[in-house]
């Protein structure tokens, strides 16, 4: 059984997961034995609130849909308030295997040199998920965003989309702040605006699952191609952001000097 801090908390956005949510929540109660674990229900139009609560879950309830990013900054502002060191996130169609906690939270927590962010992977390792089938699009995708972050940081990701992620108190807290987390798609931009800001990221081998039921939200399409664009504008927007601020303090320092 994996041992987790009391500290810590398991987070799952979820909407309109009522078939499998119930699933999931057991499945880490089983793995993790007593753990505090947090679904934020999306303004959902089925049972999924109904379903977690009953397995054991903590729920926080949108009354409408927000989307998947203000989903997770919610369980962010959580973990703040009510002072959890770490934060698992998972997804709630049953994708994330169980015993993926385990291997995030030692490097999370347990490590010499912890991290700030680790991210669940299922293309590297043994037991990379070689099975899990990913579309011609979002491969597309993936591949661009991890020429993007390498090209920026210097740094190499092979699952920058990946929802499978442990943070530290720092990087939540971070996230929790107004203007700091991209709510629409916090993915490829997000990493490579911690990883300008000095955060330690680093990447883990995960096992994942094919989708039971639900529906992906970059399904189509149409919705992966505007979901790159507008990932890749972020990305545009975030090393700007970061050389302005770093020219701005550059310039303040050199102004204080010459006083």
């Amino acid at each position: 059984m994996t041992c987790l801090d009391k500290k810590t908390l398991i987070l799952i956005p979820a909407y309109n997961e009522e078939k499998s949510i119930g699933k999931v929540i057991r499945n880490i109660i089983n793995e993790c034995g007593s753990v505090d674990i947090l679904v934020i229900n999306d303004g959902s139009r089925d049972k999924t609130a109904e379903v977690a609560e009953k397995a054991g879950a903590i729920v926080v309830t949108h009354i409408y849909n927000m989307g998947y990013g203000a989903s997770l900054q919610t369980g962010y502002k959580y973990g703040v308030y009510h002072n959890y060191e770490f934060i698992i996130q998972m997804d709630a169609d049953g994708q994330h295997d169980v015993c993926n906690i385990g291997t995030i939270y030692e490097k999370l927590a347990r490590g010499k040199h912890p991290y700030d962010i680790v991210i669940g992977s299922r293309f590297i390792g043994e037991r990379s998920s070689d099975s899990m089938k990913v579309g011609i699009a979002k491969k597309v995708a993936l591949g661009f965003f991890n020429m993007a972050i390498k090209l920026v940081t210097r740094k190499k990701f092979t699952d920058p989309t990946s929802g499978l992620q442990g943070l530290s108190r720092r990087a939540f807290t971070a996230y929790s702040l107004y203007d700091n987390f991209d709510t629409n798609y916090p993915d490829a931009n997000i990493i490579t605006k911690m990883l300008l800001n000095g955060y330690w990221l680093k990447e883990v081998p995960a096992v994942m699952h094919e989708r039971k039921s639900g529906v992906s939200m970059h399904s189509g399409l149409r919705k992966n191609i505007a979901y790159m664009f507008t990932v890749t504008l972020n990305i545009v927007v975030v090393v700007m952001q970061f050389h302005l601020i770093k020219k701005g303090r550059k310039d303040i320092t050199e102004e204080l000097d010459l006083t």
